[in-house]
């Protein structure tokens, strides 16, 4: 597959763009892990036209992320343009334009999910970034507003029209936030449609090997984009890929593995962002990376309060000398426990 000039597998997997989660650190152990294109966490144009550090740093990329898209967010059609051409300077391999986020901040002040209120100003907007950017531009997007505004059929022919070259479709509207269901056959009328000859992905509630493969074949879109699973769960991206290639599943992670991916995603944490913040932001994964270790919490209470990154490693080591001989026998234990209080929650009910 092509966008643009940029050479991608037949059916390639892609990283979601997701706030405060999509940094550089995250991005390296999604790429170890099998993930074929990347985007930024979301940008503010305001931010990069008027030089906000914060939106400035997203912008940071490093060579083996490649190849990976500079995705922005906003309202105004200068502004975007400006941002536009700031960020195709970068030099990533796409541009991508959010215009799928449904938080109220964004979303209510017109930019993200807000343009899918306004289809001709999301095509006006597209079509001078396009102008602008000497590199593929490629958009995220959802289904439309609410239920009783669905509009993906007709965003997606202008977004073509203008010289969009991929899009990504989240599967819900903007009024169902992450909550519900995906409701992947707008994609697959979408991928239908002899007019639309651009590569179509889908996003939402892709978090197994099965699922996967189950919407592969169903739905016929030209790839997926993962996010909230790959969360404290790179390697996802290579149980996927395993999974397509042979019907087989791969072993889940080694307690080791998970111990060193969570170190090495700290490590470069703090040497990319410092030591306070590089910590602080550490905090959200945690959880996720030792999801389903029975009696974790007083361990994650101590990760999230400790002040220093060596004080960090400590405390994993911790966890490393408590859980490595025994992870799987846990692992299991707590899921068969967790199978019998549901069978005697349903018999109550």
């Amino acid at each position: 597959m092509k966008i643009g000039e940029v050479i991608l597998p037949d059916f390639p997997l892609l990283l979601a763009p997701m706030e405060d989660v999509s940094d550089p650190p995250f991005r390296a152990v999604c790429k170890e892990n099998g993930v074929d294109l990347m985007y930024t966490e979301f940008i503010s144009a305001e931010g990069l036209i008027r030089d906000a550090a914060k939106s400035i740093q997203k912008l940071d990329i490093f060579e083996y992320e490649r190849p990976i898209g500079i995705q922005i967010f906003g309202d105004k059609v200068e502004v975007m343009r400006e941002a536009a051409a700031i960020a195709d300077a970068t030099n990533p391999e796409l541009v991508d334009i959010n215009y799928g986020c449904p938080v109220k901040n964004v979303a209510c002040k017109g930019a993200g999910a807000g343009l899918l209120k306004d289809l001709p100003k999301m095509q006006k907007i597209t079509e001078e970034i396009v102008k602008i950017c000497k590199r593929p531009v490629t958009v995220k997007t959802r289904l439309g507003w609410d239920d009783n505004s669905i509009n993906i059929h007709e965003a997606v022919k202008r977004l073509q029209d203008v010289g969009v070259q991929a899009i990504t479709i989240h599967a819900r509207t903007r009024s169902q936030m992450y909550k519900g269901v995906a409701d992947w056959r707008w994609i697959a009328e979408i991928k239908e449609r002899a007019d639309i000859h651009i590569p179509i992905f889908g996003n939402g509630d892709i978090d197994s090997p099965e699922k996967a493969l189950e919407y592969k074949n169903k739905y016929g879109v030209d790839g997926m984009m993962i996010g909230r699973a790959a969360i404290g769960y790179p390697w996802i991206f290579r149980e996927v890929k395993h999974f397509f290639q042979t019907g087989e599943k791969l072993p889940p992670p080694t307690f080791q593995e998970r111990i060193e991916t969570c170190k090495k995603h700290l490590d470069f944490s703090v040497r990319w962002k410092g030591e306070k913040l590089g910590i602080f932001e550490m905090r959200r994964h945690y959880t996720s990376y030792f999801k389903n270790l029975p009696d974790f919490k007083p361990f994650r209470t101590r990760l999230v309060e400790a002040p220093t990154y060596s004080q960090v490693l400590e405390i994993l080591e911790e966890v490393s000398e408590k859980y490595a001989n025994n992870y799987l026998s846990l692992i299991e234990e707590k899921e068969q426990t967790e199978a019998v209080e549901n069978i005697d929650f349903c018999m109550a009910l």
